[in-house]
């Protein structure tokens, strides 16, 4: 059933699938993996397994890290060559982000409601470089990056940091991503309201541990989360 939340003042959103439009690797990935003497497909199997750990800061530095997935991955890279890859990954990363048309708008109309709003995001080095350049940016809050807060979504830390940041409680937040990291989850056990976007660009979308057992509300678009805050829904 259904019962009333607390009175919102804050949406903290996902990156990647949420405020962008689903992903996948681009073809600079490939060149990468070959520069590193690696086959893409070996490589970004390594890169898929290591994935929580580089993000969580326990896999070592961008270099380190790099030479370790090459590694495992059967390629045997040249120190000019990893730390070429290491500066080549950030824009192979940002080549593949293309922010949904209505991220920007959504955002500039919550914060017209006197609402707080937070990016929190599973990365690894590439994304603090240059997502508060992007348009949404100066739109934001509060970024919360995984390999700064040391924990991946669904550890709370990563969401009361948010908390923290806004001046929030848990209970006054609505979370919207969709479903990455087992995110809803995360969300609903420290108190905030889950709610999922599902759209249909996110077929395709590189993702990790989705959130499969929620049941929880869900949209089609960011557009609809201001009438989602209308309503606030809490499952109890």
């Amino acid at each position: 059933m259904y019962a009333q939340a607390p009175r919102c003042r804050a949406v903290l959103f996902d990156f990647f699938g949420t405020l962008t439009q689903g992903s996948s690797r681009g073809p600079a990935h490939d060149v990468i993996a070959r520069s590193l003497d690696c086959q893409p497909e070996s490589f970004f199997r390594e890169l898929n397994r290591t994935f929580y750990a580089r993000a969580a800061g326990r896999y070592g530095p961008p270099r380190e890290a790099l030479r370790r997935v090459a590694r495992a991955a059967g390629g045997h890279p040249t120190d000019q060559a990893v730390a070429a890859a290491v500066t080549d990954r950030i824009a192979a990363l940002r080549a593949d982000v293309t922010l949904r048309p209505e991220a920007c708008a959504v955002i500039d109309d919550l914060r017209g409601r006197g609402l707080r709003v937070a990016v929190i995001t599973d990365c690894w080095y590439e994304l603090p470089l240059f997502l508060p350049a992007l348009e949404v940016g100066p739109l934001v809050d509060a970024f919360v990056y995984s390999l700064r807060v040391g924990h991946c979504k669904p550890h709370p830390a990563m969401y009361l940091t948010a908390c923290a940041q806004l001046g929030v409680a848990p209970d006054e937040c609505v979370y919207v991503g969709d479903g990455g990291s087992q995110e809803l989850t995360g969300a609903r056990y420290i108190g905030a309201t889950p709610v999922r976007l599902v759209a249909p660009d996110l077929a395709d979308h590189l993702v990790f541990s989705t959130d499969n057992e929620f049941a929880g509300p869900c949209i089609g678009s960011l557009t609809e989360v201001h009438s989602m805050l209308e309503r606030e829904p809490v499952l109890v």
